[in-house]
């Protein structure tokens, strides 16, 4: 069988070599423009254009493949590059550009995309992040058959995994990428002997995971401890979680819900204690010990070796609340 691939980050290089293991011909890779990144800004390649060149296959990078759209060259080149791959089928993980109906119309199979969330919860851009941040208890993968809208598509396979507590995204991309190699594999597999299944998607439980946004990562300590770390786990690696103290912006990147402390009211961002496993933060509810820090230009610290090169003390006020250093009163 042979397969065109649409992807751009990690997730979708662990499906492309899945399927190049499992011996599929893949004869064209669609993915997004080189991108500035790094120090330097220096234009990068993405992860599936890196994986593309690796294995010698044709790499097409159209900025649109809209034919009337912005970039009309690029979509007709494009066009030209998908007909002379004379593919069985279209294979699209995380590509970053909106599939027109020409595109979705031209392989015989159609297009099928490889979608990390159960759907129809988490139909968009970032549904890894959104499922930690908003304390789900399991996740998955859906192997879907593209439509024109956005992952409305019928369901083919679906597997699930469940978010352990101490997931952050970048531990469970990892997993759900992996997931995600083998069922589209097995999916391709039972497309060849017509085994596969369209189920329509429910009307109930639509969810729209929005992109991450960087003004998203401050953190607001009058929301509950257990919301405040569902969202450090789910922005690790980025764009990570911030909070102001002393002017400086730092960043947590791991914490502790501390069922311990206990106080009088609700002075939210006050450091309540300061020992070897971290920096105990008031919240809205409850309090969060923090584990791991980082300030601007450095390296990620556990608690310990961040105070030394950082003075905090007990009653500090984190991020925008202004409240007086001795009203959260820590009671036994």
């Amino acid at each position: 069988m042979r397969v065109i691939f649409a992807g751009t980050p990690e997730f979708a290089r662990v499906a492309l070599q899945r399927l190049l293991d499992a011996g599929f011909t893949v004869p064209l890779v669609l993915t997004q423009p080189d991108r500035p990144a790094g120090r330097g800004m220096k234009l990068q390649a993405s992860p599936v254009k890196q994986g593309a060149l690796d294995h010698g296959i044709t790499v097409a990078q159209p900025r649109s493949l809209r034919l009337d759209g912005k970039y009309p060259d690029d979509a007709a080149a494009a066009r030209e590059a998908l007909l002379a791959a004379q593919a069985d089928v279209m294979v699209v993980a995380a590509y970053g550009l909106i599939l027109p109906q020409w595109v979705l119309d031209l392989p015989p199979n159609g297009c099928l995309n490889i979608h990390a969330s159960l759907l129809p919860r988490w139909r968009g851009a970032a549904p890894i992040h959104r499922a930690i941040e908003a304390g789900d208890a399991e996740t998955g993968v859906t192997i879907m058959q593209m439509d024109a809208g956005l992952d409305t598509g019928a369901m083919l396979l679906m597997e699930r995994i469940a978010i352990a507590p101490t997931d952050t995204t970048a531990l469970l991309h990892d997993h759900l990428a992996t997931l995600g190699g083998r069922m589209i594999v097995e999916a391709l597999e039972l497309v060849a002997c017509g085994g596969l299944t369209a189920t329509p998607q429910p009307s109930e439980g639509v969810t729209y995971a929005h992109k991450i946004e960087k003004a998203e990562s401050a953190i607001d300590w009058s929301l509950p401890a257990a919301a405040i770390s569902q969202r450090i786990r789910a922005f690790d690696p980025f764009p990570g979680t911030t909070t102001d103290v002393g002017g400086e912006t730092i960043k947590i990147w791991s914490c502790e819900i501390d069922s311990n402390q206990r106080f009088t009211d609700k002075r939210y961002g006050h450091i309540l204690s300061i020992d070897g496993p971290g920096i105990t933060v008031a919240c809205g509810q409850g309090a969060l010990r923090l584990t791991t820090l980082q300030r601007a230009g450095g390296k990620r610290l556990p608690a310990a070796d961040f105070l030394r090169g950082f003075d905090l003390s007990v009653g500090t006020v984190l991020g925008s609340s202004t409240s007086s250093p001795d009203s959260a009163t820590p009671t036994p």
